[in-house]
């Protein structure tokens, strides 16, 4: 190495012509002489660095290890047995392109160093590359003819690649579950080889099994360098099966690596929007702002007319948020067409619920049943059946909220003021000249302070509401309540008069 300092005050000394012809290529050699002071390390320090790496090595901290080992590469390019440590950690890291670099330049530095081609025919052999493997290991048996660990590597090659070859010809005979038993035993044995995981990812996709395919075409995304296409492909298969969120995902990883990609690009301007509205419809029914769910849902199917699951998705949440809204019709129908598609045991709760709203109690029993048929300890399924059914009987009694004329969802003081108007209409003082009318005026005048009674009481409409009448003498819910209904009914005296208080 030139030091700077000697190089100066030889210059200094020379004739001006000279000076004038080497000048400018002494100038350089100057230059890239501090470039190299600078950047050059000690062996001390490049020791250190060896030391260190050893060290996290042997705690298991491999990217700390690593760290190490660049430094006492870049301090000294020329140790084959630094880029072997290295590319050691690069294995265990799962990183097997940087490994395969190190293990080249390892043998390219020392070509009689068998563990770098062990270690380099090994990840051959986890990548599929049987011919490069071979190669590797009789070139280590050549130098070393009784190596036991390349000779039991060696002897997985013809059974991995026999495995191959089966799985090809069962592929070629439409026989995907022999393909895959065989292909399943190749990757035992090379389980880095990004084109086995395709390769078997296409077969599941024959069978109709797209969860087993994704997670092939997973794998082959993580162990692939250059592999948008694989990303894409990864993404149209989650969204096919209506992974929306994991689709996003996996689009922008194919746009991490080639931002121009066209494909790529297309289907992130096709879903993004889609996993936008779906996410809103989402969140807008867990905070129970169903107005804003229903538009987002509605949104996805003006976006999405063909993949079903997402269908389904905007449906369920159309399907929900109309049932909290009241609107029974529209609940029904969403609720239905995503039943169509898939026969979900809360769709058909929400279905049924619907079907209550419009006292409908049949197909609200029946749904109920078939959400139980799906899953016969839903919860949800159980007291709704009960609800129902009690409410199927009730129909044939009073109906508190028809009396009232008001909405089940009627607030406490919704239920006052149509209390103080039936009243007011049906006190039995207006009809004083008509006997008929007043007999009728009676009862329903009975009635209409029962309804106030049961709904301005929580626990009494809480009951209600659930089938159960707590003014029925029958349900045995209130031994005294007959009596006491009774005495209130026995006015027959003249002049007839109530004394009520409106408030």
């Amino acid at each position: 190495m030139v030091n700077p300092g000697i190089l100066y005050s030889v210059l200094d000394n020379m004739h001006h012509s000279i000076w004038l012809t080497f000048a400018p290529y002494l100038a350089f050699i100057a230059f890239e002489a501090l470039i190299h002071a600078s950047e050059g390390l000690s062996q001390s320090e490049i020791d250190k660095h060896l030391q260190l790496g050893k060290e996290y090595l042997s705690k298991g901290q491999l990217a700390d290890a690593l760290t190490h080992y660049h430094s006492a590469v870049d301090g000294d390019p020329t140790n084959y047995l630094t880029y072997f440590k290295r590319g050691t950690v690069y294995l265990a890291l799962g990183k097997s392109k940087n490994a395969l670099g190190d293990f080249d330049k390892v043998i390219e530095l020392k070509p009689d160093f068998v563990a770098a081609r062990i270690n380099r025919g090994q990840l051959y052999l986890k990548q599929a590359d049987y011919d490069l493997a071979q190669l590797d290991f009789y070139n280590v048996l050549k130098i070393d003819p009784y190596n036991v660990e390349a000779n039991d590597l060696l002897q997985k090659i013809d059974p991995a690649k026999e495995r191959k070859r089966s799985a090809e010809y069962y592929y070629g005979h439409d026989d995907y579950n022999s393909a895959i038993h065989y292909l399943s035993e190749a990757i035992e044995v090379s389980p880095w080889a990004t084109d086995l995981y395709k390769f078997r990812s296409e077969l599941h996709l024959k069978l109709g099994d797209d969860m087993a395919a994704i997670s092939d075409i997973r794998t082959a995304t993580k162990l692939g360098n250059d592999n948008t296409d694989d990303f894409l492909e990864l993404s149209q298969m989650l969204y096919k099966v209506g992974h929306a969120t994991d689709s996003l995902k996996a689009i922008r990883e194919c746009l991490k690596l080639d931002p121009e990609h066209k494909n790529c690009f297309a289907f992130y301007k096709k879903i993004k929007n889609v996993v936008k509205y779906l996410t809103d419809a989402d969140l807008a029914n867990e905070n129970k702002e169903y107005v804003r769910c229903i538009e987002s849902a509605n949104k996805v199917l003006k976006q999405e007319k063909e993949i079903q699951p997402i269908i389904f998705e905007a449906n369920r949440f159309l399907c929900s948020c109309y049932v909290n809204t009241e609107q029974s019709e529209e609940a029904i129908s969403a609720c239905s067409d995503a039943l169509q598609i898939n026969e979900e045991s809360n769709v058909y709760c929400d279905r049924a619920e619907a079907y209550l709203q419009t006292e409908m109690y049949d197909d609200a029993i029946r749904d109920y049943r078939a959400a139980l048929e799906i899953d016969r300890h839903l919860d949800r399924a159980k007291e709704g059946l009960n609800k129902a059914e009690n409410r199927q009987k009730q129909a044939e009694k009073r109906d508190y909220y028809k009396i009232l004329d008001v909405k089940r969802t009627a607030t406490k003081k919704e239920i006052v003021k149509a209390y103080r108007k039936a009243a007011q209409k049906w006190h039995p003082d207006n009809y004083q000249t008509d006997e008929k009318m007043k007999k009728i005026a009676e009862k329903k005048f009975i009635d209409i302070a029962a309804a106030k009674e049961v709904l301005t009481d929580e626990e009494k409409r809480r009951q209600y509401d659930n089938g159960e009448d707590p003014l029925d003498p029958e349900s045995g819910k209130n031994p005294n309540m007959h009596a006491n209904f009774h005495n209130f009914q026995g006015f027959h005296g003249s002049p007839f008069q109530f004394r009520f208080h409106f408030n």
